[in-house]
């Protein structure tokens, strides 16, 4: 199993960016997807997480408003739409991969390298 994260970069505060996440090895229709993010020194946090059914998504309460996340499931890919992005929001980027939809990082079962977003002031 191997997901992709990519899409980060750097840009202005209030700039937008979109992150995805690529599947391959894996039935992703059944998998729930989450991103996460580890600002420089600091633990990895939860960021969004949409279910395998589409039926639910939960969001951090730093980003929601601002992120959405989505999936298409005949590309076997996730998405992370970022707007009025925050130099807070700065970190890298990453996705994962569960049954069932969680907010905990414990629960996810496979993980990708991670893209790096950079957000200037």
């Amino acid at each position: 199993v191997q997901l992709q994260a990519s899409g980060g970069g750097v840009v202005q505060a209030g700039g937008s960016l979109r992150l995805s996440c690529a599947a391959s090895g894996v039935t992703f229709n059944r998998y729930s997807i989450g991103w996460f993010r580890r600002h420089p020194g600091k633990e990895r946090e939860f960021v969004a997480a949409i279910a395998w059914n589409e039926g639910s998504s939960v969001y951090a309460d730093s980003v929601k408003g601002r992120f959405t996340i989505s999936r298409d499931d005949a590309q076997n890919t996730a998405y992370l739409q970022m707007n009025s992005l925050k130099p807070e929001d700065t970190g890298v980027y990453y996705c994962g991969a569960t049954i069932s939809v969680a907010t905990w990082e414990n629960e996810y079962d496979y993980w990708g390298q991670g893209t790096l977003v950079t957000v200037s002031s």
